[in-house]
Protein backbone atom coordinates (compact mmCIF):
# COMPACT_ATOMS: atom_id res chain seq x y z
CA UNK A 1 0.00 0.00 0.00
CA UNK A 2 3.35 2.56 0.32
CA UNK A 3 6.18 3.17 -1.29
CA UNK A 4 9.36 4.10 0.22
CA UNK A 5 10.89 7.65 0.10
CA UNK A 6 14.59 8.30 1.88
CA UNK A 7 14.10 4.39 3.56
CA UNK A 8 10.99 5.28 4.66
CA UNK A 9 7.38 4.57 4.05
CA UNK A 10 5.12 7.12 1.92
CA UNK A 11 1.80 7.70 0.53
CA UNK A 12 1.05 6.08 -2.87
CA UNK A 13 1.85 9.35 -5.22
CA UNK A 14 -1.01 10.85 -6.79
CA UNK A 15 0.51 13.45 -9.19
CA UNK A 16 -1.90 14.20 -11.39
CA UNK A 17 -4.45 15.07 -8.71
CA UNK A 18 -1.29 17.55 -7.33
CA UNK A 19 -1.33 18.65 -10.16
CA UNK A 20 -4.89 19.68 -10.38
CA UNK A 21 -5.15 21.16 -7.14
CA UNK A 22 -2.07 23.55 -7.17
CA UNK A 23 -2.56 24.74 -10.47
CA UNK A 24 -6.33 25.49 -9.71
CA UNK A 25 -4.75 27.38 -6.52
CA UNK A 26 -2.02 29.30 -8.44
CA UNK A 27 -5.15 30.60 -10.48
CA UNK A 28 -7.17 31.67 -7.78
CA UNK A 29 -4.95 32.33 -4.73
CA UNK A 30 -5.02 36.14 -4.27
CA UNK A 31 -4.33 37.87 -1.08
CA UNK A 32 -0.91 36.92 0.15
CA UNK A 33 0.62 34.52 1.98
CA UNK A 34 -1.70 34.54 5.28
CA UNK A 35 -4.84 33.93 2.58
CA UNK A 36 -3.08 31.30 0.55
CA UNK A 37 -2.96 29.09 3.78
CA UNK A 38 -6.15 29.74 4.37
CA UNK A 39 -7.12 28.51 0.42
CA UNK A 40 -4.84 25.50 1.48
CA UNK A 41 -7.08 24.60 3.78
CA UNK A 42 -10.23 24.76 2.52
CA UNK A 43 -9.18 22.95 -0.57
CA UNK A 44 -6.59 20.49 0.61
CA UNK A 45 -7.46 19.52 4.40
CA UNK A 46 -11.04 20.17 4.33
CA UNK A 47 -12.32 19.05 0.99
CA UNK A 48 -9.29 16.91 -0.27
CA UNK A 49 -8.24 15.81 3.18
CA UNK A 50 -4.95 15.02 2.63
CA UNK A 51 -3.63 15.99 6.36
CA UNK A 52 -5.39 16.60 9.33
CA UNK A 53 -5.65 19.76 10.85
CA UNK A 54 -3.76 19.32 13.79
CA UNK A 55 -1.01 18.14 11.27
CA UNK A 56 -1.93 21.23 9.09
CA UNK A 57 -1.40 23.73 12.28
CA UNK A 58 2.11 21.87 12.88
CA UNK A 59 3.27 22.62 8.95
CA UNK A 60 1.79 26.28 9.54
CA UNK A 61 3.68 27.20 12.53
CA UNK A 62 7.56 25.21 10.81
CA UNK A 63 6.92 26.83 7.95
CA UNK A 64 6.51 30.56 9.80
CA UNK A 65 9.28 29.04 12.28
CA UNK A 66 11.58 29.50 8.69
CA UNK A 67 12.81 31.98 6.79
CA UNK A 68 11.46 32.02 3.29
CA UNK A 69 7.71 31.89 1.25
CA UNK A 70 5.94 30.24 4.13
CA UNK A 71 2.78 29.81 1.32
CA UNK A 72 5.11 28.26 -0.74
CA UNK A 73 6.68 26.02 1.98
CA UNK A 74 3.47 24.49 2.86
CA UNK A 75 2.55 23.95 -0.47
CA UNK A 76 5.67 22.03 -1.07
CA UNK A 77 5.19 19.96 1.87
CA UNK A 78 1.89 19.23 1.15
CA UNK A 79 2.49 17.75 -2.21
CA UNK A 80 5.54 16.05 -0.71
CA UNK A 81 2.73 14.30 1.51
CA UNK A 82 1.15 13.31 -1.63
CA UNK A 83 3.55 12.28 -4.26
CA UNK A 84 6.87 12.52 -2.89
CA UNK A 85 9.58 14.67 -4.30
CA UNK A 86 8.02 15.00 -7.60
CA UNK A 87 4.68 15.50 -5.83
CA UNK A 88 6.44 18.59 -3.95
CA UNK A 89 7.87 20.05 -7.21
CA UNK A 90 4.63 19.53 -9.10
CA UNK A 91 3.00 21.52 -6.26
CA UNK A 92 5.45 23.96 -6.34
CA UNK A 93 5.65 24.71 -10.25
CA UNK A 94 2.01 24.44 -10.49
CA UNK A 95 1.07 27.16 -7.78
CA UNK A 96 4.44 29.76 -8.70
CA UNK A 97 4.32 29.21 -12.44
CA UNK A 98 0.69 31.81 -13.42
CA UNK A 99 2.11 34.53 -11.00
CA UNK A 100 5.48 34.20 -12.70
CA UNK A 101 4.22 34.15 -16.12
CA UNK A 102 1.61 36.93 -15.22
CA UNK A 103 4.87 39.30 -14.10
CA UNK A 104 7.14 38.45 -17.04
CA UNK A 105 4.33 39.47 -19.50
CA UNK A 106 4.00 42.83 -17.34
CA UNK A 107 8.32 43.23 -17.82
CA UNK A 108 7.98 42.99 -21.09
CA UNK A 109 5.10 45.32 -21.92
CA UNK A 110 5.00 48.01 -18.99
CA UNK A 111 7.74 50.14 -20.19
CA UNK A 112 6.35 49.92 -23.25
CA UNK A 113 4.06 53.31 -22.47
CA UNK A 114 5.44 56.22 -23.65
CA UNK A 115 2.98 58.72 -23.28
CA UNK A 116 2.34 60.41 -19.74
CA UNK A 117 -0.84 58.38 -19.14
CA UNK A 118 1.21 55.01 -19.68
CA UNK A 119 3.57 56.63 -17.10
CA UNK A 120 1.03 57.67 -14.86
CA UNK A 121 -0.31 54.00 -14.45
CA UNK A 122 3.31 53.19 -13.44
CA UNK A 123 3.25 56.02 -11.09
CA UNK A 124 0.20 53.86 -9.65
CA UNK A 125 1.94 51.11 -9.15
CA UNK A 126 4.10 52.46 -7.19
CA UNK A 127 1.64 54.75 -5.25
CA UNK A 128 -0.04 51.27 -4.42
CA UNK A 129 2.95 50.14 -3.16
CA UNK A 130 3.19 52.50 -0.31
CA UNK A 131 -0.01 51.35 0.88
CA UNK A 132 0.57 47.33 0.65
CA UNK A 133 3.96 47.80 2.65
CA UNK A 134 2.18 49.91 5.12
CA UNK A 135 -0.07 47.62 5.67
CA UNK A 136 2.08 44.93 6.17
CA UNK A 137 4.28 46.71 8.56
CA UNK A 138 0.98 47.75 10.65
CA UNK A 139 -0.14 44.00 10.68
CA UNK A 140 3.03 42.33 11.36
CA UNK A 141 3.90 44.85 14.68
CA UNK A 142 0.82 44.35 15.77
CA UNK A 143 1.10 40.08 15.86
CA UNK A 144 5.12 40.03 16.13
CA UNK A 145 5.76 43.39 18.73
CA UNK A 146 3.04 42.77 21.48
CA UNK A 147 4.86 43.97 24.24
CA UNK A 148 7.88 46.52 24.72
CA UNK A 149 10.42 44.23 24.51
CA UNK A 150 10.45 43.33 20.88
CA UNK A 151 8.84 46.82 20.00
CA UNK A 152 12.17 47.41 21.35
CA UNK A 153 13.82 45.53 19.30
CA UNK A 154 11.98 46.71 15.83
CA UNK A 155 13.47 50.18 16.58
CA UNK A 156 16.91 49.48 17.55
CA UNK A 157 16.31 47.49 13.83
CA UNK A 158 15.37 50.87 12.20
CA UNK A 159 18.37 52.17 14.05
CA UNK A 160 21.25 49.87 12.44
CA UNK A 161 19.35 49.94 9.03
CA UNK A 162 19.41 53.77 9.00
CA UNK A 163 23.35 54.10 9.97
CA UNK A 164 24.50 51.33 8.30
CA UNK A 165 22.75 51.36 4.81
CA UNK A 166 22.38 48.40 2.24
CA UNK A 167 22.57 44.69 3.02
CA UNK A 168 25.50 44.41 5.44
CA UNK A 169 22.47 47.00 7.42
CA UNK A 170 19.87 44.28 7.01
CA UNK A 171 21.97 41.60 7.87
CA UNK A 172 23.08 42.97 10.99
CA UNK A 173 19.60 44.44 11.84
CA UNK A 174 18.26 40.84 11.91
CA UNK A 175 20.93 39.21 13.90
CA UNK A 176 20.45 42.07 16.41
CA UNK A 177 17.36 40.97 16.74
CA UNK A 178 18.29 36.97 17.50
CA UNK A 179 20.69 38.37 20.13
CA UNK A 180 17.81 40.35 21.45
CA UNK A 181 15.11 37.71 21.76
CA UNK A 182 17.19 35.31 23.05
CA UNK A 183 18.08 37.71 26.01
CA UNK A 184 14.65 39.62 26.33
CA UNK A 185 12.27 36.66 25.15
CA UNK A 186 12.80 33.73 27.05
CA UNK A 187 9.36 34.17 28.94
CA UNK A 188 7.26 34.17 26.01
CA UNK A 189 4.19 31.39 26.80
CA UNK A 190 5.10 27.72 26.45
CA UNK A 191 4.39 25.98 23.39
CA UNK A 192 1.14 23.85 22.93
CA UNK A 193 1.85 20.84 23.38
CA UNK A 194 0.41 18.53 20.55
CA UNK A 195 -0.88 15.03 20.36
CA UNK A 196 1.29 12.15 18.19
CA UNK A 197 -1.51 12.24 15.95
CA UNK A 198 -0.91 16.24 15.50
CA UNK A 199 2.63 15.98 14.04
CA UNK A 200 3.52 16.27 10.63
CA UNK A 201 3.50 12.80 8.87
CA UNK A 202 5.60 13.35 6.18
CA UNK A 203 8.25 11.17 6.54
CA UNK A 204 12.29 11.77 5.54
CA UNK A 205 15.00 10.04 6.19
CA UNK A 206 17.34 12.15 8.94
CA UNK A 207 20.57 11.46 6.52
CA UNK A 208 18.72 13.18 3.68
CA UNK A 209 17.42 15.78 5.33
CA UNK A 210 20.87 16.45 6.90
CA UNK A 211 22.36 16.62 3.27
CA UNK A 212 19.45 19.32 2.85
CA UNK A 213 20.52 21.27 5.40
CA UNK A 214 24.30 20.84 4.20
CA UNK A 215 23.47 21.78 0.54
CA UNK A 216 21.53 25.16 2.19
CA UNK A 217 24.87 26.52 3.87
CA UNK A 218 27.33 25.50 1.48
CA UNK A 219 24.97 27.76 -1.17
CA UNK A 220 24.90 30.10 1.25
CA UNK A 221 28.45 31.24 2.17
CA UNK A 222 29.93 29.28 -1.17
CA UNK A 223 28.57 31.57 -3.24
CA UNK A 224 29.78 34.78 -2.57
CA UNK A 225 32.99 33.08 -2.69
CA UNK A 226 32.84 32.13 -6.02
CA UNK A 227 31.24 35.42 -6.80
CA UNK A 228 34.48 37.24 -5.64
CA UNK A 229 36.71 34.85 -8.11
CA UNK A 230 34.15 34.63 -10.86
CA UNK A 231 33.33 37.19 -13.80
CA UNK A 232 29.84 35.50 -14.26
CA UNK A 233 26.99 38.02 -13.78
CA UNK A 234 24.64 34.54 -13.85
CA UNK A 235 26.29 33.45 -10.59
CA UNK A 236 26.01 36.63 -9.28
CA UNK A 237 22.97 37.23 -9.70
CA UNK A 238 21.68 33.72 -8.70
CA UNK A 239 23.60 34.50 -5.01
CA UNK A 240 21.65 37.81 -5.26
CA UNK A 241 18.55 36.12 -5.37
CA UNK A 242 19.46 33.19 -2.65
CA UNK A 243 20.77 35.19 -0.28
CA UNK A 244 17.18 37.15 -0.13
CA UNK A 245 15.51 34.06 -0.12
CA UNK A 246 17.75 32.05 2.97
CA UNK A 247 17.40 35.65 5.06
CA UNK A 248 13.78 36.92 5.04
CA UNK A 249 12.01 36.26 7.83
CA UNK A 250 8.49 37.07 8.71
CA UNK A 251 6.52 36.56 4.79
CA UNK A 252 7.12 37.88 1.63
CA UNK A 253 7.22 42.04 2.38
CA UNK A 254 10.30 41.58 4.02
CA UNK A 255 11.87 40.52 0.72
CA UNK A 256 11.53 43.67 -0.39
CA UNK A 257 14.48 45.78 1.07
CA UNK A 258 16.52 43.25 0.57
CA UNK A 259 16.30 42.62 -2.35
CA UNK A 260 16.08 46.74 -3.09
CA UNK A 261 19.91 46.82 -1.63
CA UNK A 262 20.61 44.66 -3.99
CA UNK A 263 19.43 45.40 -7.22
CA UNK A 264 18.57 48.65 -6.90
CA UNK A 265 21.78 50.34 -5.23
CA UNK A 266 23.81 48.19 -7.17
CA UNK A 267 22.00 50.07 -10.74
CA UNK A 268 21.16 46.68 -12.05
CA UNK A 269 17.56 48.31 -11.64
CA UNK A 270 16.00 51.33 -11.59
CA UNK A 271 13.80 52.28 -8.16
CA UNK A 272 10.82 53.52 -10.63
CA UNK A 273 11.08 49.98 -12.42
CA UNK A 274 11.50 48.08 -9.10
CA UNK A 275 8.92 49.68 -7.15
CA UNK A 276 6.22 49.46 -10.53
CA UNK A 277 6.87 45.65 -10.45
CA UNK A 278 6.39 45.54 -7.00
CA UNK A 279 2.56 46.86 -7.32
CA UNK A 280 2.05 44.69 -10.01
CA UNK A 281 2.85 41.76 -8.04
CA UNK A 282 0.22 42.89 -5.86
CA UNK A 283 -2.58 41.89 -8.62
CA UNK A 284 -1.69 38.89 -9.48
CA UNK A 285 -2.62 35.44 -7.56
CA UNK A 286 0.11 33.10 -5.96
CA UNK A 287 3.13 34.07 -4.18
CA UNK A 288 4.61 37.22 -4.09
CA UNK A 289 8.05 35.76 -4.17
CA UNK A 290 7.50 35.48 -7.93
CA UNK A 291 8.72 39.26 -8.15
CA UNK A 292 12.04 37.60 -8.41
CA UNK A 293 11.10 36.86 -12.25
CA UNK A 294 10.37 40.03 -12.81
CA UNK A 295 13.37 41.70 -11.59
CA UNK A 296 15.58 38.83 -13.70
CA UNK A 297 14.00 39.68 -16.46
CA UNK A 298 14.13 43.77 -16.18
CA UNK A 299 18.25 43.46 -14.82
CA UNK A 300 20.67 45.63 -16.78
CA UNK A 301 23.43 42.83 -17.03
CA UNK A 302 22.45 40.32 -18.76
CA UNK A 303 21.59 37.68 -18.17
CA UNK A 304 17.96 38.96 -17.87
CA UNK A 305 14.72 37.91 -20.45
CA UNK A 306 13.52 34.63 -19.97
CA UNK A 307 16.61 33.53 -18.57
CA UNK A 308 17.12 35.89 -16.40
CA UNK A 309 13.84 35.13 -14.59
CA UNK A 310 14.40 31.62 -14.31
CA UNK A 311 17.50 32.02 -12.91
CA UNK A 312 16.25 34.42 -9.45
CA UNK A 313 13.12 32.77 -9.28
CA UNK A 314 15.28 29.39 -8.80
CA UNK A 315 17.42 30.91 -6.63
CA UNK A 316 15.24 32.61 -4.08
CA UNK A 317 12.96 29.92 -4.09
CA UNK A 318 15.24 26.92 -3.33
CA UNK A 319 16.82 27.99 0.35
CA UNK A 320 13.36 27.77 2.14
CA UNK A 321 13.03 24.52 0.25
CA UNK A 322 16.15 22.71 1.40
CA UNK A 323 15.52 24.24 4.46
CA UNK A 324 12.17 22.43 5.10
CA UNK A 325 13.58 19.62 3.87
CA UNK A 326 16.15 19.70 6.58
CA UNK A 327 14.04 20.73 9.25
CA UNK A 328 11.13 18.52 8.84
CA UNK A 329 12.41 15.23 11.00
CA UNK A 330 13.40 17.03 13.76
CA UNK A 331 10.86 20.12 14.52
CA UNK A 332 8.21 18.18 16.88
CA UNK A 333 11.09 18.20 19.51
CA UNK A 334 12.83 21.73 18.27
CA UNK A 335 9.40 23.83 18.54
CA UNK A 336 9.34 22.57 21.61
CA UNK A 337 12.59 24.83 23.18
CA UNK A 338 12.53 27.82 24.65
CA UNK A 339 15.86 29.07 23.44
CA UNK A 340 14.42 28.29 19.82
CA UNK A 341 11.35 30.37 20.01
CA UNK A 342 12.86 33.08 21.80
CA UNK A 343 15.21 33.68 19.36
CA UNK A 344 12.82 33.60 16.58
CA UNK A 345 10.82 35.89 18.44
CA UNK A 346 13.50 38.61 18.32
CA UNK A 347 14.40 37.47 14.80
CA UNK A 348 10.27 38.49 13.72
CA UNK A 349 10.48 41.81 15.89
CA UNK A 350 13.56 42.89 13.80
CA UNK A 351 12.18 41.92 10.54
CA UNK A 352 9.52 44.84 11.32
CA UNK A 353 11.76 47.37 11.93
CA UNK A 354 14.00 46.68 8.86
CA UNK A 355 10.22 46.88 6.82
CA UNK A 356 9.12 49.74 8.27
CA UNK A 357 12.23 51.14 7.13
CA UNK A 358 12.13 50.41 3.98
CA UNK A 359 8.34 51.97 3.52
CA UNK A 360 10.37 55.58 4.15
CA UNK A 361 13.65 54.48 1.64
CA UNK A 362 12.54 53.70 -1.05
CA UNK A 363 9.06 53.07 -1.10
CA UNK A 364 7.63 56.32 -0.02
CA UNK A 365 10.51 58.46 -1.65
CA UNK A 366 10.18 56.88 -4.83
CA UNK A 367 6.65 57.24 -4.52
CA UNK A 368 5.28 60.43 -3.02
CA UNK A 369 5.86 63.92 -4.46
CA UNK A 370 2.63 65.50 -4.00
CA UNK A 371 -0.21 66.05 -1.78
CA UNK A 372 -2.47 64.10 -4.71
CA UNK A 373 0.09 61.42 -4.48
CA UNK A 374 -0.27 61.15 -0.28
CA UNK A 375 -4.13 61.10 -0.96
CA UNK A 376 -4.04 58.49 -3.12
CA UNK A 377 -1.33 55.84 -1.14
CA UNK A 378 -3.98 57.11 1.84
CA UNK A 379 -7.12 56.12 -0.10
CA UNK A 380 -5.66 52.78 -1.18
CA UNK A 381 -4.45 51.65 2.60
CA UNK A 382 -7.73 52.64 3.65
CA UNK A 383 -9.52 50.29 1.22
CA UNK A 384 -7.03 47.92 2.18
CA UNK A 385 -6.80 47.76 5.95
CA UNK A 386 -10.68 49.13 6.76
CA UNK A 387 -12.60 48.09 4.20
CA UNK A 388 -10.63 45.04 3.13
CA UNK A 389 -11.16 45.14 -0.45
CA UNK A 390 -9.28 42.33 -2.38
CA UNK A 391 -5.21 44.12 -3.00
CA UNK A 392 -5.97 42.98 -7.12
CA UNK A 393 -8.77 45.55 -6.61
CA UNK A 394 -6.82 48.30 -4.93
CA UNK A 395 -4.09 47.88 -7.74
CA UNK A 396 -6.49 48.06 -10.53
CA UNK A 397 -8.24 51.42 -8.65
CA UNK A 398 -4.54 52.87 -7.68
CA UNK A 399 -3.00 52.62 -11.03
CA UNK A 400 -6.19 54.17 -12.72
CA UNK A 401 -6.19 56.98 -10.30
CA UNK A 402 -1.79 57.15 -11.29
CA UNK A 403 -3.19 57.48 -14.95
CA UNK A 404 -5.72 60.40 -14.18
CA UNK A 405 -3.60 62.18 -11.82
CA UNK A 406 -0.85 62.24 -15.15
CA UNK A 407 -3.71 64.08 -17.12
CA UNK A 408 -4.70 66.96 -14.80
Amino acid sequence: MQETFGGQPRPNQNRGEVLRAFLKLGFTSFGGPIAHLGYFRDELVIRRQWMSESAYADLVALCQFLPGPASSQVGFALGLSKGGFMGGLIAWSAFTLPSALFLLIFAYSAFAFGASLGQGFIHGLKLVAVAVVAQAVWGMARNLCPDRERIGIAVVAVLVVVFLPGTPGQLSAILSGAIGGLWLCKNLPPANDRRDDGRISIQLSKTLSLLALLGFFILLFGLPLIVMISSSQGVALFEVFYRAGALVFGGGHVVLPLLEASVVETGWVSADTFLAGYGAAQAVPGPLFTFAAYLGAVVAPEPNGIYGAAICLIAIFLPGMLLLVGILPFWDDLRKKDEARAVMAGTNAAVVGVLASALYHPVWTSAVFTPPDFAVALVAFVLLTVWKVAPWKVVVLTAFAGGGLSLA
